[in-house]
């Protein structure tokens, strides 16, 4: 088994001193991501999607289909609350559900024909409303800005593993 790499030392940027809301990472990408899905749904409206719906969906679309296992993890959903999402979903005719022919404990989900018209264009609405967001900044920035978010996914998946042991 691949032993994990360790963990650098925390950082000692915050303190109980000199926290400040304005300047905390989790609420300012809170923030931000209100923003992006708010203006996404916005966009959306027409297809009577919310961000509950189209996050899913969108997964679906970049990754194809998914176990519903899969799925909530992914999207850090219970099984419940993921099953009334999907029940939703297949009711508007978006997302089928299959049964393993293997393992029947296993369901398949997977876009439908009318899931795969409605999400087409999923990428070019997050990519107007992300360049929105963006507005300003050089592509050094931006590159720079995806590598330090990827390093802070980095560091947070590998505390989560760290505190499974």
């Amino acid at each position: 088994m691949k032993q994990p790499k360790p963990l650098p030392p925390p950082a000692a940027f915050y303190s109980a001193d000199n926290y400040r809301s304005q300047d905390s990472i989790g609420w300012l990408m809170h923030r931000i991501k209100q923003s992006i899905v708010h203006l996404a749904d916005k966009r959306l409206c027409r297809h009577d999607l919310t961000h509950a719906q189209w996050a899913p969906m969108l997964k679906l679309r970049l990754h194809g289909p998914h176990s519903t296992v899969q799925l909530g993890k992914e999207l850090d959903m219970d099984a419940g609350a993921l099953s009334r999402l999907l029940d939703r979903l297949e009711a508007k005719g978006l997302v089928q559900r299959e049964r393993s022919s293997t393992d029947r404990r296993v369901v398949q989900v997977s876009l439908s024909e009318e899931g795969q018209r409605v999400t087409a264009e999923l990428p070019a609405v997050l990519s107007e409303v992300f360049n929105a967001h963006l507005a300003g900044f050089s592509e050094t920035e931006w590159r720079t800005l995806i590598e330090l978010l990827q390093r802070l996914v980095a560091n947070g998946e590998a505390l989560r593993e760290a505190s499974k042991e």
